[in-house]
């Protein structure tokens, strides 16, 4: 029996099986009008290849919950109901096709206003779309980008209800899942680090006012987000620093706390909030962390990280290391994984009609 093609039920959801696509970006909506930071047509496309591919669950790219939240002035946000309505026709036709759809509700703070990837990355300004990024403290990311302004307690209370109005309107859009971003260097993994967190107020310093914008998001959106549905978290479960950064021992004790509060299943990956830093990438480099949460708390886990090959997957997921696997490059290569994936383990997938003469 192959682990991958088990479903898992998490509260009144069940997700048919454990190949799951992770937030990706696609840098695709539109940068300015009526129709700014709304899905387009190449979101339903993109998206909808991978639900008639088999993906289980679908975690739709970090869309923000303002527009100085999102990472460029070409992402997905979730800020007014133009956007809802056209997240709509994604939300339906993946859940036609079988495949759970989850969004990821996020703010870029300092890593916020850049250019699309393609296009070098940098960061922008007014001219471009651009906007003075936000952060907990004033500390640039690295020697591009610019100095952040330092984030008042009133912002901060105030983001704080921008991420629960954000979830009411994923649950308008169609959503069963949300998955709150706190990994990555983006605004909530810039507060959990004391490498970028600087404040001395209640929201910086030790662990527990470092945790505390976090916490105070999960209690917001867990409280407008219904209770028969999922709320995960995504993590860096490492700065990858020798000092002065998140550890993994900090993830293991949040990881609990987030349990504790109605949080379902972490999303563990690594780094992203220190720039420079050498990293050992490899084939399934960052599962250890994940299992490590798996191993040590009660919290379900999610790994991610250079997993491509069937047989590794599998390994993964009958070892114990994680409850579900997340497959992003080899998604994007081929958008039907998980059917390639059945076929190579004796398992079943759902095939849409359309496509039984392939089988």
């Amino acid at each position: 029996m192959s682990a991958l093609f088990q479903p898992i039920t998490l509260r009144d959801v069940t997700i048919p099986n454990r190949v799951w696509m992770p937030p990706m970006c696609q840098y695709s909506a539109a940068p300015e009008g009526p129709l700014t930071g709304a899905p387009t047509d190449w979101h339903l496309a993109h998206y909808g290849a991978r639900a008639t591919g088999g993906t289980g669950l679908i975690v739709v790219e970090a869309t923000a919950v303002s527009p100085e939240g999102r990472i460029s002035p070409y992402d997905l946000g979730i800020w007014n109901d133009t956007q809802v309505e056209a997240f709509r026709r994604i939300t339906r036709f993946l859940t036609a096709q079988g495949t759970v759809p989850a969004i990821q509700l996020a703010h870029a703070g300092r890593k916020a206003s850049t250019d699309r990837p393609w296009k070098g990355g940098a960061p922008v300004g007014p001219d471009a779309h651009g906007w003075q990024p936000v952060a907990p403290s004033a500390v640039p990311f690295d020697d591009r980008h610019p100095v952040p302004d330092e984030l008042t307690v009133d912002q901060i209370r105030a983001l704080v209800g921008q991420f629960a109005d954000a979830a009411r309107r994923a649950l308008a859009a169609g959503f069963e899942i949300a998955e709150l971003h706190g990994a990555h260097g983006y605004l909530i993994n810039e507060f959990l680090s004391p490498h970028s967190n600087r404040r001395t107020d209640a929201y910086g310093g030790s662990y527990e006012n470092r945790t505390r914008f976090a916490l105070e998001v999960v209690d917001a959106v867990r409280a407008v987000w219904p209770e028969d549905k999922p709320l995960f978290f995504r993590i860096s479960a490492t700065d990858w620093l020798a000092e002065d950064g998140w550890t993994p021992d900090d993830t293991v004790r949040f990881a609990r706390e987030l349990h504790a509060r109605g949080v379902d299943l972490l999303d563990v990956s690594t780094g992203g909030n220190a720039s420079g830093v050498r990293i050992p990438v490899g084939p399934g480099y960052q599962v250890p962390f994940a299992a490590r949460v798996k191993a040590e708390t009660p919290m379900p886990v999610a790994a991610v990280g250079l997993i491509t090959g069937t047989e590794q997957a599998e390994k993964i997921l009958a070892n114990g290391e994680a409850d579900a696997v997340l497959l992003g490059r080899e998604l994007l290569r081929n958008p039907s994984w998980p059917r390639q994936a059945a076929r190579e383990t004796g398992a079943e997938v759902r095939v849409p009609e359309q496509y039984l003469r392939s089988v």
